[in-house]
């Protein structure tokens, strides 16, 4: 991208980033439930509470709460835990690698398993393979994450006993030990958005295998494995694209709930219970770090785009 197109994404980013934080951060303000209240229960002395909230800033002026906090977060100061006494900076970073990996894994399942999925059925239109991927694949779209999470629990940790449901292990005490159990809930994530995008790039190659270039194509020669690997794939790809990097935002906000199904100690489980707990300093980080991932992704996305259609890329 040109230097007038980077600028552009980088200002609306930051623009993005900021509505996001506003919003956030005034959501919590006008929602029902008092933190200092959450804090001391419901049988604290009303001069205990209002001691709290002045010490907690509660009282002061909406901006000028909202103006503090977006300049500490923009500084690398999240807050202080309500619940916690600790920094919530601390809280995030420890969790975030176990969010990450299993989502980094899941994505990975996404991509080995529905690429070679969808050229195969593709390339076997009508056959009897291609009519099990179609069912098959309507099954999993179906099937919501933590459900899927659930049959795999029962089926290859009840039945099969190739891990233990609720016995996660820390990758600070054993690395191996901790990816083997995060592969399970990383497959229950990848099923749905693999079989999304088996069907898309299924759709993607028989319509480019329609097009004129690809007759061109084998009048001149080109074996079918050519013409497919060299120019078909390539463009049924670009629309593949855009939808993987849609997965990948998908996936890791969505792994919260996965999370919750396998006991996993990730961002997920300190984010719902901050939610209880009233715990808003640790809400709102969480909140903007994943929209700032979300968004990250999708730039990233379109910088890989328009490497991989010349078409846009020119228009820059």
């Amino acid at each position: 991208m040109r230097g007038k197109t980077i600028l552009k994404k980088t200002v609306s980013t930051i623009i993005t980033l900021l509505v996001v934080s506003f919003l956030v951060f005034l959501s919590f303000s006008v929602i029902p439930g008092d933190p200092a209240v959450s804090q001391l229960g419901t049988n604290a002395t009303p001069e205990r509470v209002e001691a709290l909230r002045e010490e907690m800033g509660l009282n002061r002026p909406f901006f000028l709460r909202f103006g503090e906090w977006l300049l500490s977060f923009a500084g690398g100061d999240m807050g202080i835990s309500y619940s916690y006494k600790i920094p919530v900076k601390e809280m995030i970073l420890d969790k975030l690698p176990i969010t990450f990996t299993m989502t980094v894994m899941a994505f990975i399942l996404v991509v080995i398993i529905s690429v070679p999925v969808g050229i195969y059925a593709a390339k076997h239109q009508g056959g009897r393979t291609d009519r099990a991927v179609i069912t098959i694949n309507q099954v999993f779209m179906a099937v919501p994450p933590f459900f899927a999470g659930i049959l795999i629990t029962v089926l290859f940790g009840v039945v099969l006993k190739l891990f233990t449901p609720g016995g996660y292990v820390s990758y600070t005490k054993n690395f191996w030990g901790f990816v083997g159990y995060l592969f399970f809930p990383a497959l229950a994530i990848a099923l749905p958005k693999a079989a999304m995008t088996v069907k898309l790039l299924r759709s993607s190659l028989l319509e480019q295998a329609e097009l004129d270039y690809t007759r061109t194509a084998y009048s001149r020669g080109n074996t079918t494995r050519d013409v497919l690997y060299r120019h078909v794939l390539q463009n049924a790809m670009i629309p593949v694209i855009t939808f993987l990097g849609m997965a990948l935002a998908d996936i890791f906000t969505g792994s919260i709930i996965i999370e919750q199904v396998f006991n996993i100690p990730g961002l997920g489980r300190i984010l719902l219970t901050s939610i209880s707990n009233r715990d808003y300093p640790v809400v709102m980080a969480i909140i903007v770090c994943l929209a700032f991932a979300v968004i990250v992704i999708n730039l990233l996305v379109d910088v890989i785009y328009r490497f991989a259609d010349p078409r846009i890329r020119n228009e820059d």
